[in-house]
C-alpha cells in the first residue's frame, strides 16, 4: 500500500502554484499573434511557494528588534 507523505513545499493560497500568468490584451498583430502581456503573483514573488513555517519561526525566533 503505498505510503502519502505531505508536500515539502507549501503552494501559494493566492495562484494556487500557477505564479506567471499571460493574460491577452484583446485584438492580434499582423502576424496574427495575440498581444498577451506577463504577470506574476504578488503573494510569493512569481515562485508559487511560500516559506515553510519552520523556516519562517527561526526567522522570528532570531530576529532582533531595537529598541526606538
Amino acid at each position: 500500500m503505498p505510503q502519502h507523505r505531505p508536500a515539502q513545499t507549501r503552494v501559494c493560497p493566492a495562484c494556487d502554484g500557477f505564479a506567471a500568468v499571460a493574460i491577452t490584451l484583446g485584438g492580434r498583430n499582423r502576424a496574427g499573434h495575440l498581444n498577451t502581456i506577463t504577470t506574476h503573483c504578488r503573494t510569493c514573488d512569481g515562485t508559487g511557494t511560500l516559506p515553510s513555517v519552520r523556516g519562517l519561526l527561526n526567522a522570528a525566533a532570531t530576529a532582533t528588534f531595537t529598541p526606538r
